[in-house]
């Protein structure tokens, strides 16, 4: 299996050239390129497209959120893992309506911030803990539900996809529910199909727009 490509697109140069050792010192990983930017970002990215793009919010000019949306509609593919100090509710959920797959805070620990990355690139949606807790708190002041159009879910489905509007990972839904790592893989293929959504993302924002509109 190749390597994963990663670029970084952050105007803190302590911070930029962290990362960037931090991704070529880690086995199965490749830095690409990295800007300080969004408009650098936005005009060269694209001729050399990483797996996974580290984005910084708070840029000069025009923020991480447009950046996000522009190299998504220039490179739907590319994943993108938003990692900034903002934690409000409003910066995540339009950093996950611009195309972004994870939002991690910048005081989480290499070691996370390495997991996310791997995570990210095999579609998975990493947020730290307290971004976790802010979309759980946004689910809780009402009940919305999705309902899916055709076959409705099982009652197996049915609690994986509680579980993952709280913020368990595949691994935790799987410790909990005492099955199979596989077992919960298959669920949410199935839970994927009848929503007519591809990604948790997908479900947490339809979770997201329910609370706003009840």
């Amino acid at each position: 299996m190749s390597d994963l490509r990663i670029s970084i697109v952050e105007d803190n140069n302590d911070l930029r050239d962290t990362l960037q050792k931090l991704i070529e010192n880690e086995l199965g990983l490749k830095f690409v390129s990295a800007y300080s930017n969004a408009e650098d970002a936005i005009r060269r990215l694209p001729k050399n497209v990483p797996d996974v793009v580290i984005m910084d919010i708070h840029l000069p000019f025009r923020s991480g959120i447009d950046c996000t949306r522009a190299l998504k509609d220039l490179c739907p593919d590319l994943r993108v893992l938003i990692l900034t100090v903002y934690e409000n509710s409003d910066n995540i959920f339009d950093a996950l309506k611009a195309g972004a797959s994870g939002y991690l805070l910048k005081r989480s620990s290499p070691s996370e911030i390495l997991s996310a990355i791997s995570d990210i690139a095999e579609g998975g949606a990493p947020m730290s803990s307290r971004i976790a807790s802010q979309v759980v708190a946004s689910f809780q002041k009402t009940t919305p539900t999705l309902e899916p159009e055709g076959d409705p879910l099982s009652e197996r489905e049915t609690e994986v996809l509680g579980y993952l509007t709280k913020g368990y990972s595949g691994k935790e839904i799987a410790d909990k529910m005492f099955v199979s790592i596989n077992t919960v893989k298959t669920h949410l293929k199935h839970i994927y199909q009848k929503l007519h959504v591809r990604s948790r993302t997908e479900i947490l924002l339809r979770y997201h727009d329910a609370n706003r509109d009840s």
